[in-house]
């Protein structure tokens, strides 16, 4: 993996540790540096070492990868030609391993089910863009490095569509909103995003409200940029936290099922035709079931 550093004056470490596309604990990101598998420039450094703009970091996660195993798990393909598929990923299963998380995850499945693309190294094959463990709905996995790159470029250009539906907490009286508030990673728990200026990266999010009941409101929103947890930290932020949200909200989760929040619907253009294309899925039978829960309190 090649990372070019966008920022400078920080410590390695603490850099790539804060960076979505690099999901690697500080930790194991030092003992990355001390092994000789992140180099920067081509050079070996110290974990003390402070980026600058336009490094050219690169990370060797070999030792890890070659545990990866494919495995025969079933996927609800939406969507599939030669150069990518589009997955309905259910609650509940995590997109890609990490440390301590090899297995039953949804790249464990592709791997076992079809040639993917190598940009993101064999940890993290086809992987173009991910949504949370317990968020379910449709992501895009592309087959090879040539779709894999067209598709990179148009997540950063914004191009790519993605529009979930979530229930929140409180009634949400205005009928539109954008949020725009920089997310970064929690510094009490580095296991959470926040709103904050401190290291963090643009963000924003819009939203309509679709129904309104007695003391919760479905909503659809739209991503202009994707980090992590984006949503679920944004609604907290306005105090309407994603109902269930085991982290970020004050709910008692129900049936242990996680956020009520699910990608309903992507469109981007397709890498060879150039046409495009849009895919919109509902929410599992589960996801109503706790929902009506939610309504009727």
């Amino acid at each position: 993996m090649n990372i070019i550093c966008d920022k400078e004056n920080i410590r390695i470490d603490k850099y790539l540790s804060e960076l979505d596309s690099v999901d690697l604990t500080r930790a194991k990101i030092q003992k990355l540096i001390k092994t000789g598998n992140i180099k920067v420039n081509d050079k070996e450094v110290k974990e003390s070492y402070k980026v600058s703009i336009d490094d050219n970091i690169e990370i060797n996660v070999v030792e890890e990868e070659s545990k990866l195993q494919g495995e025969d798990i079933k996927l609800n393909i939406v969507y599939e030609d030669d150069d990518l598929l589009v997955i309905n990923k259910p609650s509940g299963m995590v997109v890609h391993p990490a440390p301590g998380n090899k297995e039953h995850t949804l790249v464990n499945a592709l791997i076992n089910y079809s040639k993917l693309s190598t940009r993101n190294g064999s940890f993290r094959p086809g992987i173009v863009h991910r949504i949370d463990k317990d968020t379910s709905g449709l992501l895009i996995v592309a087959k090879n490095d040539k779709a894999h790159l067209f598709l990179e470029e148009e997540l950063k250009g914004h191009n790519i569509v993605r529009t979930y539906i979530a229930l929140v907490n409180g009634v949400i009286n205005h009928d539109t909103g954008k949020i725009d508030a920089p997310i970064g990673r929690c510094e009490s728990d580095r296991k959470k995003m926040e709103v904050t200026s401190k290291n963090s990266k643009e963000a924003i999010t819009n939203f309509k409200v679709l129904e309104r009941f007695k003391n919760v409101t479905l909503l659809e929103l739209k991503l202009e940029t994707g980090r992590t947890h984006q949503i679920r930290v944004h609604m907290k932020y306005i105090n309407h936290p994603v109902c269930n949200d085991p982290v970020y909200s004050n709910n008692k989760n129900i049936d242990n099922y996680g956020q009520l929040l699910h990608a309903k619907e992507i469109s981007f253009i397709h890498p060879t035709t150039k046409e495009r294309m849009t895919f919109s899925c509902e929410p599992e039978d589960k996801f109503y079931e706790i929902m009506k829960i939610y309504e009727e309190k």
